[in-house]
């Protein structure tokens, strides 16, 4: 498919959302955001949060976790790297400027790879996923949480009409389960463990794949 965002509008919109990403996001991605952490330290060893943004999940990860951030938005880790400061995260051993889909971090590099609101933000999602598990370790975890559009009814009506002004926003509101199917059918790699609403009213899952 081709891609309907590019990798420049994306930067260019977090660039937007840096200043009030926080206040705006914090609390209606809360509980996504700590179901993929709690996760993440259950594996422990070396993680890799994709899409890290200002950096507002980092305090939440257990201080034996070790932690790789990365991000589109320079702005972003901007605020990311203050936050690692102030409030003394020596567990995060770096935060880099970075396109998710050409990862600078070498094959089995991680116990497991964190992308939180990810997917359905950037220009081609396949190819995301698989440099994901490229740096995966054997047997390690990806940890996904994201928007999965609504296969018909009102919601998906809204979805298609939203989705031009959303893309503008830097995501899409559209993107759908099979996507998902076919990319980890395509890919052969990986096993589906786990498919879990959340809120706001499970129009979100928590979705877990295991290398093989």
């Amino acid at each position: 498919m081709a891609a309907d965002i590019d990798r420049a509008g994306v930067a260019k919109a977090y660039e937007r959302w840096a200043p009030v990403y926080d206040l705006v996001f914090g609390k209606v991605f809360e509980e996504g955001r700590k179901s993929t952490i709690a996760e993440a330290d259950r594996i422990g060893g070396r993680i890799l949060d994709v899409g890290v943004g200002t950096g507002l999940s980092l305090s939440d990860y257990s201080s034996t976790t070790k932690l790789c951030g990365v991000d589109i938005s320079e702005p972003m880790l901007r605020k990311a790297q203050s936050r690692v400061r102030a409030l003394g995260l020596h567990n995060v051993e770096t935060l880099a400027v970075m396109d998710a889909k050409n990862l600078a971090f070498g094959d089995s590099s991680f116990d497991a790879v964190v992308a939180q609101y990810v997917i359905t933000a950037v220009p081609d999602p396949e190819a995301t996923l698989d440099d994901f598990i490229r740096v995966l370790k054997p047997g390690g975890e990806l940890i996904l949480v994201n928007h999965i559009g609504a296969e018909s009814g009102p919601r998906r009506v809204f979805e298609l009409a939203f989705a031009p002004l959303a893309r503008r926003l830097g995501w899409r509101p559209e993107f759908a389960w099979a996507r998902l199917t076919n990319w980890a059918a395509k890919h052969g790699g990986v096993t589906l463990t786990e498919r879990r609403p959340m809120p706001p009213m499970g129009h979100f899952s928590l979705i877990r794949y295991r290398k093989s």
